[in-house]
């Protein structure tokens, strides 16, 4: 029942945002019972905090996952690119966000957002180290690889107001190709 609700949860936040998602939406769309809800969380903020960790830890492993499905050899690179701009393009993504914002001006949310969206972001970013291949003790590879991150998560934001798919593979076609150039320039 549990992950019923948190499921529910990250799903009404990509669905209705952070304003629109109520506790009582929640619990209909988890199909249980006002009080359950109530008796596992009792707040809407109690909710909310357990749903980042959730949300905290399915990112994790559809990261993983990805990660593991990546195939070897020239096309690599832009591979990698693909997984992370389809991670923050994803559903997953825009419930975070929803989290993002609303914790801009909640102390409370802050306090549970904040440490986990630090603990996503070093994962990512080791993630993006390995499967790139770098060495972040040669100068500049560690900001090409924070470069990347802040790419496609702009990209990312991007997306949430319009289609923007298009543009998006051809900044990652042109990114691949700088970052294959820059890395294989290693001496």
């Amino acid at each position: 029942m549990r992950h019923r609700l948190l499921e529910a949860c990250v799903d009404c936040l990509v669905e209705h945002g952070w304003s629109g998602t109520s506790t009582t939406l929640v619990s209909q769309r988890a199909g249980v019972s006002r009080g359950a809800q109530l008796h596992h969380f009792p707040t809407k903020n109690d909710l909310v905090v357990a749903a980042v960790e959730h949300l905290t830890e399915t990112r994790g492993r559809e990261l993983v996952a990805a990660a593991a499905a990546l195939p070897h050899g020239e096309r690599r690179t832009r591979a990698v690119l693909q997984m992370l701009a389809d991670h923050f393009t994803s559903a997953v993504f825009s419930a975070a966000l929803e989290l993002w914002v609303a914790a801009r001006t909640d102390e409370t949310l802050l306090a549970a957002v904040a440490p986990l969206e630090a603990r996503v972001g070093r994962e990512t970013h080791r993630l993006t180290v390995e499967l790139l291949g770098c060495d972040e003790s040669r100068p500049g590879e560690r900001e090409l690889v924070q470069a990347t991150l802040d790419l496609v998560r702009g990209l990312g934001l991007a997306d949430t107001i319009t289609d923007d798919a298009r543009r998006r593979a051809r900044i990652l076609d042109r990114w691949a190709l700088t970052l294959d150039t820059v890395l294989k320039e290693r001496p």
